[in-house]
């Protein structure tokens, strides 16, 4: 089977939450009736745009592909790696997302399996903010209390951020995230949150949201608390220049900075996404190539071996795969000269 980039169409989600207006990244959306919330970037539903799998729903796609395409490292039933792009507005209800074994033993209908996810800020207003985890002393008895008083947001740590910030937050992370935001977030494939405050809101058809404080009591991490801001490590060799931000068994995530041009290789034991942040041109390999652009994510076979990105100015790219073991990831930061203590930060376990 021929193996080439594949780039996925995005499939939009409007939310209370969300934005009129997603332009730039994309100009078609905007002066919109309802606010759009979340423009999902390899969900289900997401329709190939080139290559073998054209037009196919990546669930379908991904039941069918070989281990050319797919690598061994994250073969399953599921696609193992949600993109999306948040437009935020307004704020997020105050949330928390199940980890893997209590979604497996309570939530088989919806897929049965948790989210640990990070987030990227592309773009952040001034004096932005999202709420990530518990303040010290916080228990179980007094945030069930906070929720009845409507004063949750007292127990959660405040966080500001800024453009090229990111953010890791573990399953069972209590967080909301704040108005201002163009966020990019990397997380399991899945879509399961429960709420446990929505400021009293009401839909479009006048009816508050449901809430899901018994299941999000059950699942919220209390104690210490893992997950935050996170501290990356950043290496500059000649004209690229890339941040590490966080590696779990579920993604590692880096961000490439460059001018122009890079060539890159595919390991042959994992397939990988490239999500385009800024920069627009092709992308090589063999003799052949392919446009891309911003808001784009392309998927690069895992036998694809050596690409190259030729882009038209300064570029942003991220990349995403599914790693077969976290050594590989210190391994690899250590023939770069960074240490363990330096790289260890970013391994969550």
């Amino acid at each position: 089977m021929k193996l080439c980039p594949a780039r996925l169409e995005p499939i939009f989600s409007p939310r209370l939450w969300g934005a009129r207006n997603v332009a730039p990244f994309f100009p078609e959306k905007s002066n919109l009736a309802e606010p759009l919330g979340e423009a999902w970037l390899t969900g289900n539903d997401c329709a190939f745009a080139n290559g073998p799998y054209e037009g196919k729903r990546l669930a379908d796609a991904w039941r069918e592909m070989p281990v050319e395409w797919t690598g061994s490292s994250a073969r399953g039933a599921a696609f193992p790696l949600l993109i999306k792009f948040l437009f935020v507005e307004d704020k997020l209800s105050v949330q928390v997302h199940p980890d893997d074994d209590y979604a497996a033993r309570h939530e088989q209908a919806a897929g049965g399996r948790g989210k640990t996810e990070m987030w990227y800020v592309v773009r952040a207003r001034a004096g932005s903010e999202v709420m990530v985890g518990l303040k010290p002393g916080v228990d179980r008895e007094k945030f069930g209390r906070a929720i009845q008083d409507g004063t949750v947001e007292e127990c959660l740590r405040h966080i500001q951020l800024r453009a090229g910030d990111a953010i890791f937050v573990p399953a069972g992370t209590a967080h909301t995230i704040g108005p201002g935001f163009v966020l990019c977030e990397i997380q399991e494939h899945s879509d399961l949150t429960y709420r446990v405050y929505d400021y009293n809101r009401r839909d479009a058809n006048g009816q508050a949201r449901e809430l899901h404080i018994e299941k999000a009591l059950e699942t919220i991490r209390f104690g210490e608390q893992r997950g935050g801001k996170i501290q990356p490590v950043r290496i500059e060799r000649e004209s690229l220049a890339t941040t590490y931000f966080a590696a779990c068994r579920y993604f590692v995530t880096e961000k490439w900075e460059f001018d122009k041009g890079l060539s890159q290789r595919v390991r042959p034991e994992r397939f990988e996404l490239l999500i385009f942040l800024e920069g627009s041109g092709e992308i090589h390999w063999g003799t052949e190539q392919v446009k891309c652009g911003p808001a784009q994510v392309w998927l690069l076979p895992a036998a694809l071996g050596t690409y190259e990105l030729r882009l038209d100015s300064h570029s942003e790219v991220l990349r995403t795969y599914v790693p077969m073991d976290m050594d590989e990831f210190g391994r690899e930061l250590e023939s770069q000269g960074v240490s363990k203590k330096d790289w260890s930060r970013l391994v969550h376990r």
